[in-house]
């Protein structure tokens, strides 16, 4: 079985996006930005060397929108 890693992480492009914007992002934005964000199969190896080397874990995709509701309050600047 494969696992889907968004690289860069969802997390990192949706706090980009949201500090280019200026303002939170709506529900809808923050779908279109998982479809269209990088992505690639890896395995589950993989994927665990991969949040290794980042030092945390990304937000769960197919949660997106209630996953960066949470996310977002660990970033003082969005607040």
């Amino acid at each position: 079985m494969l696992d889907i890693v968004h690289v860069p992480a969802l997390v990192a492009v949706l706090l980009n996006k949201e500090r280019e914007k200026g303002a939170p992002l709506t529900e809808q934005e923050v779908i279109e930005i998982r479809d269209t964000s990088e992505a690639i199969a890896m395995t589950r190896e993989q994927h665990l060397e991969v949040i290794e080397g980042r030092g945390y874990l990304d937000i769960d995709p197919e949660n997106a929108w209630e996953a960066w509701q949470e996310a977002r309050k660990d970033f003082e600047d969005l607040s």
